[in-house]
Order: C-alpha cells, then sequence, then structure tokens
C-alpha cells in the first residue's frame, strides 16, 4: 500500500471546503467529534471502500458504520469528496505504520538496504487490516480514472511516496545522483502496486510477491551503486606491474 505517502499536515492545508448545509434538525455547527470520532469515520470509509468500491460508497454508510451522524461526517470532511480525500490520507498512515519496521537511526548501507526490504515485504503481509488497505487504496487509484480532483490528490501522494522511498534509498546508495534515485522509487512503487493488485487478486502468492519485489530492490540497487574493481589474487600485481 502503500504506502505513504505525504505528511498529515500538508493533507490537511489542502482541505479548504466547509461543511455543507445538510439540511434537517441537525446543526452540522456542532463542536466536533474529537479525533476519535474522526478516525472512527475514516476507518469505515476504508472498509466500505474495501467491500463495494468507492462509486458504490455513500455518505450516509459510513456514518451509520462509525456509529455517528451523517451531520458529523459532514462537518469533518465538508463532502464525499473531502471524505475520500481524507482516507486516502488516513490508508497512508495506516501503511506507514504497519510497514516502519522501526525508529530510523544511523545505519550502515547493508542495513539500510535489509531494513527496507523487510519493509517492502510487509505491503504483502497476509492480515485482515493489510488486505483491507491495499483493497481500498486499489479502489481510489481506478476511480481517480474517472475523478480528476481525486486523480490530483492520488498524484501527489504518489510524488510524496516516490520521494520518501528515495530517502530510504540514499543511505543504501549514498553516491547515487538524486535523479537515479528518484527514477529507482518510482519503478518500484510501480511495480509494489502492480504485485498487489494480482495478490489481491488472488493471482499472486504473497511469499512469491515479497520475493519478486525483493529482487526489483537488489536490480534496481547494482544500478545505483557504482561498479566494484576486480579483486585482483595476492602476488599477481607484482608478476604483471611493469619492470622499473
Amino acid at each position: 500500500m502503500q504506502g505513504v505517502r505525504g505528511t498529515r499536515e500538508a493533507r490537511d492545508a489542502r482541505d479548504e471546503e466547509g461543511p455543507p448545509d445538510a439540511g434537517g434538525p441537525q446543526d452540522v455547527r456542532r463542536p466536533p467529534g474529537g479525533p476519535d470520532r474522526r478516525t472512527a469515520i475514516l476507518g469505515a470509509a476504508a472498509r466500505a471502500m474495501a467491500r463495494r468500491g468507492v462509486r458504490g460508497l455513500r455518505v450516509a454508510e459510513v456514518a451509520a458504520e462509525a456509529r455517528v451522524s451523517t451531520a458529523l461526517v459532514y462537518y469533518h470532511f465538508g463532502d464525499r469528496t473531502g471524505l475520500l480525500r481524507h482516507t486516502l490520507g488516513h490508508l497512508g498512515d495506516r501503511a506507514e505504520r504497519y510497514t516502519r519496521p522501526g525508529a530510523p537511526g544511523p545505519r550502515r548501507p547493508e542495513e539500510a538496504l535489509r531494513e527496507l526490504e523487510e519493509r517492502l515485504a510487509r505491503e504483502f503481509q497476509d492480515t485482515p487490516e493489510v488486505r483491507e488497505n491495499s483493497t481500498a487504496w486499489g479502489e481510489l487509484r481506478a476511480e481517480a480514472v474517472f475523478d480528476p480532483e481525486l486523480r490530483g490528490e492520488l498524484a501527489r501522494a504518489g510524488g510524496d511516496w516516490v520521494r520518501e522511498l528515495a530517502d530510504l534509498l540514499r543511505p543504501v546508495a549514498p553516491t547515487a545522483p538524486e535523479r537515479s534515485l528518484a527514477g529507482a522509487a518510482e519503478r518500484l512503487t510501480v511495480l509494489l502496486e502492480g504485485l498487489s493488485t494480482r495478490w489481491l487478486a488472488g493471482l499472486l502468492p504473497a511469499g512469491h510477491a515479497a520475493e519478486l519485489m525483493r529482487g526489483a530492490l537488489a536490480a534496481e540497487v547494482r544500478a545505483l551503486r557504482p561498479p566494484e574493481a576486480p579483486r585482483v589474487p595476492e602476488g599477481r600485481a607484482a608478476v604483471d606491474s611493469p619492470a622499473s
């Protein structure tokens, strides 16, 4: 999933919409239900997307699943598009939690490579949370074909994900140019999304998907690192060197 994928502050800064008039006796200007209610709404939206897809998503259904009023959903997210946008960020935040192996710290290139391998492999954990997250992300990506506004949000999230992965590749290949790191990161994220789609469709076992991801990472790292000089056997240098 994806992992990814932009800070919550940056996403919230883009949310400029006010609540619509929901009608009826409910007052959408009531105080918000707090972070727990907000998170519950986003979790309910993710579950609904994973079950029915984005086109089948209804605000009333999300409210019922989150056990809140429809007016409260509108209060927090403005409209259905705002709900989709923030759910996209919620999916990225969840993927960040279940893929991050631990607090990063100074490490050698091979240690950084092992950590990155583990992080990418965690995208294919066969657990309800990962399956739901990856399915909902895929549904949002498919809906973007028909929704230009959502397409823009996904493009920004994808760009954030590529930059994040490039940052993780930097300690693995410290001498690689920034452009090369960005290219490798973009190829890896595209491959991960494709493998995830096949895995979720039952066309690829999770273990094999993770193995293919590790192979692709290894190939990218070989291309990013400078070639090693051939090792000369002991005594050969003296024999091959010209006489003084």
